[in-house]
């Protein structure tokens, strides 16, 4: 793709002696949204931690906005605009969630800082919780915070891992006009998410992922008609 802010070539990684990734290429366009669907343990998570460095990659490439970052550490690629919203949200529970925001921000210094009462109006429930402790707060809110956090960070690219994983359905919909918002605003997404049918909705295109390898991929659309597809992993709404 010829306008990548994110490509990924040949990626092997895994964990000891099991290799998860099994030369794994993707390309997100700038400000575009990719999906990865498929099913659990098909390597989903394992391709977002190998491309944040978090798992250290075996083989293959990882280039942001045309650099090669693959030997940079996590907290460098954060620097350079890669943020990572985990799976289980990973708040520092202690601190309260303005805290938490502040502890992000801090990456960019007093941009960063001056960010934060846009994330406010952005996020009205956090607004109102700015003082609770993040271990506090309601699975949604700590989802929201977790999205938000990596905002004030100014991402160029966002991962974001399940995202909507244990949450009820309205809270479901407000994550994903979250996200689309975000999309429509400039920033590129590449979103693992086990809801695929809500997933492929909003994706400028996506991969399906079996077993550690790109099996398919197409355009949102083009996979949500794909009979096979549809048969395998759209079950949910």
């Amino acid at each position: 793709m010829s306008d990548a802010i994110l490509a990924v070539d040949g990626l092997r990684a895994g964990y000891g002696s099991i290799e998860v990734l099994h030369d794994v290429s993707v390309a997100l366009e700038r400000g575009t949204l990719c999906a990865i669907v498929g099913a659990n343990g098909a390597g989903k998570t394992t391709l977002l931690l190998a491309i944040s460095a978090i798992v250290k990659k075996r083989a293959g490439t990882v280039r942001l906005e045309g650099e090669d970052v693959g030997a940079l550490p996590p907290h460098r690629l954060v620097r350079r605009g890669l943020l990572h919203v985990p799976e289980g949200r990973r708040m520092l529970p202690q601190m309260s969630v303005e805290e938490n925001l502040q502890v992000a921000a801090a990456v960019r210094g007093a941009s960063g800082f001056a960010s934060i009462d846009g994330l406010f109006d952005r996020f009205p429930i956090l607004r109102t919780r700015r003082n609770v402790p993040a271990g506090a707060l309601s699975g949604g809110e700590q989802q929201m915070l977790a999205i938000a956090r990596a905002l004030a960070a100014g991402p160029k690219v966002l991962l974001l891992d399940e995202p909507s994983m244990g949450l009820a359905p309205k809270l479901v919909d407000e994550i994903f006009d979250i996200i689309a918002s975000e999309r429509a605003a400039g920033t590129s997404i590449l979103l693992v998410e086990q809801n695929a049918r809500r997933a492929l909705r909003i994706a400028d295109r996506a991969y399906v992922m079996e077993r550690g390898r790109i099996t398919l991929t197409g355009t949102g659309a083009e996979l949500l008609a794909d009979g096979e597809v549809t048969a395998a992993y759209l079950g949910g709404g």
